[in-house]
């Protein structure tokens, strides 16, 4: 049971690690155009990339798929920029928020990615002992879907605040916050070991 608590710790922090905001970040650039009402949607995605972060843990620690880091640390801000981009031109709200069925497959890909990029951390935790690796998969799993509810939430207040009380569109709100949020990637990937 200690491992339980351990690894569901490790997956909290893993998500609110103020030093590696790609999380925050991802979390933040998925929400844009949602607001509370749309909690089902929401719950959906954040279900679907910590699903494509548990798989790509187990298809790593299984060896099943083995990745260059570099490549995986590069692709993390392009994810979060995709994100964001995809809603600046859906900035109407509507349109992204009918196809979710593309969304959510992107979520799940790109949960994928930024699992591949947490995977060789992970493995060292598990000590290459593949056939204990169930126990702290699904701790880790809802150690991160516990923190990732949380960052959603706190964004999704934010959200209503900018547009309740301080009266941004939902447009404005939506280029706003995707401009934050890609003024904040921008360093991640020109600062990554790919270009070096």
């Amino acid at each position: 049971m200690n491992d339980f608590y351990l690894y569901l710790n490790l997956g909290w922090q893993h998500v609110l690690d103020v030093s590696a905001l790609d999380h925050v970040l991802f979390l933040a650039a998925l929400v844009i155009p949602y607001l509370f009402k749309d909690y089902k949607r929401i719950l959906l995605l954040v279900s679907l990339f910590t699903l494509g972060h548990t798989l790509a843990l187990f298809l790593s620690v299984f060896k099943i798929v083995q990745v260059n880091p570099t490549f995986v640390e590069f692709l993390i801000p392009v994810t979060i920029a995709i994100t964001a981009l995809y809603y600046v031109f859906n900035s109407n709200g509507s349109k992204a928020k009918n196809s979710i069925s593309f969304v959510a497959g992107i979520t799940l890909f790109f949960g994928l990615i930024h699992g591949l990029g947490f995977s060789n951390y992970f493995k060292m935790m598990v000590n290459g002992n593949s056939t204990d690796v169930i126990v702290p998969l699904i701790s880790f799993a809802l150690g991160i879907e516990g923190a990732q509810l949380l960052v959603v939430f706190l964004v999704l207040i934010v959200s209503f605040i900018a547009q309740r009380f301080l009266r941004f569109s939902k447009k404005e709100w939506t280029l706003i916050l995707a401009a934050f949020i890609l003024g904040m990637v921008t360093p991640m990937f020109l600062e990554s070991e790919i270009w070096k």
